[in-house]
Parts: C-alpha cells; structure tokens; sequence
C-alpha cells in the first residue's frame, strides 16, 4: 500500500520515549553534581531540538558534560528497548512490511540505536547517526566530528548525499528534522507529538501525528501519497 513511499524516522523522543543521550547520562553520571549535570544536559537537549540553539552547541556542549562506558551503553540498550513509543510498538508490522522503504536518521548515535531498531527489522545500512570515539578501555572520549550529522544543517546534507527518489515523508519531534523539509528534501515534514510536543517545531509541520496511528491516516487519506 505505501510502497512508493520512503521514510524518514527520527529516533529519540519518535521512535522511543526518551532522549537516549539524557537517559545515558542518568546512567553514567555519578557524585554530588549529577543533578545539576543532568539538568544542564535536559536544558540542551531542549534548546537543540526546539532550534533555540544550533544543534551543533546542543551537541557538543552535553557531550562536554556526559561521561560514559560500553557497559554503559549495553545497559542504556536495555532500557530503551523498553521505552519504544508505545503506538509504534503496537505497530510493528508496518516496520517489517516497509523496512526497504525505512531510514532512521537521528542526531543520536548508532552505538544504542542500531540494537533497538534491529528488533524492527530495521537494518544497519538504513540507520545514519553519529559515532562515539573510545579508548582502549572502553571509555567515550567523544564523537566523529567528521560525520555531517554531529554539524548544523546535518540531516538534510545526508539526505542530499542519499538521493531518496520522492515521496520523501520525514517523521519526527525536533527541529533538525523540519530541516529536512525545509531545505527540499523531503516532500513532508510530519510532527510527531506522542511523547514531546514542541510549539517551535509543530507550527512548521504538514500535519501533526498524535500517535502512529494518527501517521497512518494521514498519509492513507493522502491521494498523492496512496492513489
């Protein structure tokens, strides 16, 4: 039925409940500043996603803050398989059916994201996000300040670089993700608003989407979209 279609998820608060990079640093983070650190990466995390910020400064300024370990992110994996939104998880089958048609492009990070979408059947190849760097004793040190997605206007640059043939349907609660309808490349941009609503992002939405369910009619309802 929507064959035709390629789509765009983004990950944290879309297709999770959370903000993977905050719940990390509720994990990783220790001693008697950990609220206040963890206060300042959830303000970041906010402004980012809102536009009130660059991405860029969101980005790096929580990286300067946040700490954290493989067995830190084995434990992060955990946890966020038990937060996927709860009407994507009710939806899982429109995962397998169209998982050729899927791309998850997030400002996250492969690390935790590919092990959560790999129980949708979504495969490695079609998740782009950033990439920590380590050391040898299995200690973040940072991030690829070479991938596109660690950078302002990251998304829509990968979406350019994939040459996605049209319908392009971009689904997600962040800013960054706008980006990608707002500079042509993705035919809509759709608010996703289960877990987070942000006024800044939806007044810039072709439709805002409650839940997946409410996803599904919209573009059911769309003759363009389903003839």
């Amino acid at each position: 039925m929507y064959g035709n279609i390629i789509f765009i998820f983004d990950f944290d608060s879309t297709f999770t409940q959370v903000e993977a990079l905050d719940l990390l640093a509720d994990i990783a983070l220790s001693g008697s500043d950990k609220a206040e650190k963890l206060a300042a990466i959830a303000e970041l995390t906010q402004k980012g996603m809102s536009g009130e910020i660059s991405f860029s400064q969101s980005l790096q300024e929580r990286m300067n803050i946040l700490s954290g370990t493989k067995e830190d992110i084995n434990r992060l994996v955990s946890q966020l398989k038990t937060n996927i939104s709860k009407s994507i998880s009710a939806n899982k089958h429109f995962f397998d059916t169209y998982k050729a048609n899927i791309y998850i492009i997030s400002s996250g990070f492969k690390d935790f994201i590919d092990p959560v979408v790999a129980d949708f059947n979504i495969e490695s190849s079609h998740v782009f996000a950033n990439t920590f760097t380590w050391n040898q004793a299995g200690e973040i040190t940072g991030f690829d300040t070479q991938n596109p997605l660690c950078k302002d206007q990251g998304k829509p640059a990968l979406v350019k670089e994939l040459k996605l043939a049209s319908p392009v349907i971009v689904i997600g609660d962040g800013y960054t993700d706008y980006e990608i309808k707002k500079e042509g490349f993705a035919d809509y941009f759709i608010a996703y608003t289960e877990n987070v609503n942000r006024p800044l992002v939806t007044k810039h939405a072709d439709f805002i989407a409650s839940n997946f369910n409410d996803f599904l009619n919209f573009i059911s309802n769309d003759k363009s979209l389903v003839p």
